[in-house]
């Protein structure tokens, strides 16, 4: 790999993303902004639309949702599985190892996965990385919210609290309307739509945003072990998974590059409404998302040959 093949990949595919992000930060530390309540908003109207919008507009076969799916859900319980493993090798405190779980278990496949994939690789691979990210929100809004509720409350009150996340709702809607074949109609089709081309931005404006509230503690050690794991051994256990599941070509590199995603932006979010060591989680999330060119660039040109 040149310093120029580099270069030129990490200017075309990440940075715009990254200056939008940084236009958040800029904004969020220029003005007093309520980034939770913005954050609310993503989370109950944005998210659960752009979540349906994909899953009814998709074009990908029954065989290559389940594979991608599949590769999903296998990919989040691994590293949920080392993220633990690697907190009580390092002896994390309960809400910590919960913190670090949570954000080395569901990464930024929405905001930050679907651009770079759609820039890197074209249509076909975005349509593979939309089954992804609908994968994960899906995992996220049960075992994710499961995790950040465990924090401070039983588990009783957890899985309650599921029915509470929109974005539940919103997937059962669209199988329903794939399984049934409903033609939703023009003024509704063009309200999700709208929505749904609204999602991305919004959430790379509120990373920005969520990145101004920086609080630095005693918790180097956490940090260090989220950052690491999510940034070096996620895309090393991505593309063993993939080999396991015999992706080739766009199905690859798609599943690939959203498995190397730096923590969710919506982890914070969460974090904030569930009060799981919201510093750490923001702190994951910022770090790893400033750090994430320096792994991400190589894997997009190691992925393009």
């Amino acid at each position: 790999m040149s310093f120029t093949e580099l270069f030129t990949t990490f200017a075309n595919n990440l940075l715009p993303i990254l200056l939008i992000a940084t236009a958040g930060y800029i904004v969020g530390k220029t003005f007093p902004i309520d980034s939770r309540s913005i954050g609310r908003i993503v989370f109950y109207i944005f998210s659960p639309l752009l979540v349906f919008n994909l899953l009814v507009t998709s074009d990908l076969n029954f065989i290559q949702a389940a594979s991608t799916f599949g590769f999903t859900t296998v990919f989040i319980i691994t590293m949920g599985l080392i993220a633990f493993l690697l907190g009580k090798i390092f002896q994390l405190e309960r809400s910590h190892l919960l913190a670090v779980i949570l954000t080395v278990g569901f990464g930024n496949t929405g905001n930050y996965g679907l651009p770079v994939v759609k820039y890197a690789f074209g249509d076909d691979a975005l349509a593979v990385a939309s089954i992804f990210f609908v994968a994960t929100s899906v995992l996220f809004n049960t075992g994710g919210v499961i995790i950040a509720s465990l924090g401070h409350s039983n588990l009783k009150s957890a899985i309650l609290g599921l029915f509470k996340i929109p974005s539940l709702y919103g997937v059962a809607l669209a199988i329903l309307v794939k399984w049934t074949g409903f033609q939703i109609p023009i003024p509704v089709e063009r309200t999700i739509e709208i929505a749904a081309n609204g999602a991305v931005p919004s959430m790379i404006v509120l990373l920005g945003l969520e990145l101004t509230k920086i609080e630095w503690s005693n918790n180097f050690r956490a940090l260090s072990v989220g950052v690491a794991t999510k940034l070096l051994i996620a895309p090393i256990i991505g593309l063993m998974i993939a080999s396991m599941f015999g992706f080739q070509g766009f199905e690859k590199q798609a599943n690939v590059i959203q498995a190397a995603m730096p923590a969710a932006v919506a982890t914070t979010v969460v974090a904030n409404e569930f009060r799981l060591e919201s510093s750490l989680v923001t702190a994951i999330v910022f770090i790893g998302t400033i750090l994430s060119p320096l792994t991400l660039t190589p894997l997009i040109v190691f992925l393009s040959r």
